[in-house]
């Protein structure tokens, strides 16, 4: 069942990436004719007609049942932090679909994460509890949750640039954490029918939840660089997920001497994500060059923007 896990997590990850790539690749083919109101919904208007960019809304949808698949069989401990490698996956697809070589640095930051995900997971050895929390649980998991962000929210009014991305950054990763265990705690029910799942609260908390985790991560976007919102938002996701995992369903992973190469693990991850967001932000840009594709439909070319 743990090879199962893995599987599903991995190609969640894999096909949100792809879907942030294809719909990435729907933006930068339309000119930029303004920041206006009207502007703003022209583009969107023709970015709805590209096939890249409703491509990647079917694979957004994909990973989302692949996340639940992986949950429904699998621990939150392990599923969450399994999603990082979507930074790994980013990075492979965008340098295929934009023909843009990662350097050296962009390959050690990408080894780097790739060997602290797999030294953490490996001498963490998260394993499955029960399917569903009682109630008691979720008023300490969840509420806890919320009094976390909200503070993270709160501390981040206060902050500017670096600091305020980093904040709402690990606040959307708590967000996202809690939309996680929702998500668990929803297809746990499937088992007793479609009323059970439909008929319990968690299924809507989880649409709730993920929206809070959007809007932070639109703000912590807006408030600075990848590079200072990356790691908090990739090492709060896994962390949390792991306290989470822990509260709500009672699973554990190995602590004593293990904690070692789990914080070893942890500081690769993180070191990783920030070697990767430096490289995206700053590192090339290769995600800002309209990539050649072939003619569209009516048998026209999408001209090569000035500079390239």
């Amino acid at each position: 069942m743990t090879a199962v896990t893995v599987l599903l997590a991995l190609l969640a990850a894999l096909s949100n990436a792809s879907a942030s790539v294809l719909q990435r690749r729907a933006a930068v083919q339309e000119p930029d004719d303004g920041d206006g109101a009207r502007s703003v919904v022209r583009r969107f208007r023709h970015v709805l007609r590209r096939r890249s960019w409703l491509a990647g809304v079917g694979l957004l949808a994909l990973s989302g049942l692949l996340q639940a698949g992986a949950l429904a069989v699998g621990s939150l401990s392990l599923v969450q932090p399994l999603l990082a490698a979507e930074l790994l996956f980013t990075l492979a697809v965008g340098s295929v679909v934009f023909r843009r070589r990662p350097d050296r640095r962009t390959w050690l930051a990408f080894a780097a994460l790739a060997v602290g995900l797999a030294l953490f997971l490996l001498a963490a050895a998260p394993t499955a509890g029960r399917t569903s929390a009682p109630p008691r649980a979720w008023l300490l998991g969840g509420g806890g949750a919320l009094v976390v962000v909200v503070l993270l929210a709160l501390a981040a009014r206060a902050a500017r640039g670096a600091s305020r991305a980093a904040l709402l950054g690990l606040a959307s990763a708590v967000s996202f954490a809690t939309t996680a265990a929702l998500l668990k705690e929803a297809v746990g029910r499937l088992g007793d029918g479609p009323a059970a799942l439909f008929g319990h609260w968690t299924l809507y908390a989880t649409g709730v939840a993920g929206l809070v985790a959007f809007l932070l991560l639109q703000g912590a976007l807006g408030a600075g660089s990848l590079t200072a919102s990356q790691p908090a938002l990739t090492l709060g996701d896994a962390l949390t997920s792991v306290v989470l995992g822990w509260v709500l369903f009672a699973e554990t992973i190995h602590l004593g001497l293990s904690l070692i190469p789990e914080a070893i693990g942890a500081v690769l991850i993180g070191a990783g994500s920030l070697g990767l967001a430096h490289a995206q932000a700053v590192g090339g840009q290769w995600d800002t060059a309209r990539p050649e594709h072939p003619p569209d439909r009516d048998g026209t070319r999408t001209p090569t923007p000035r500079g390239h």
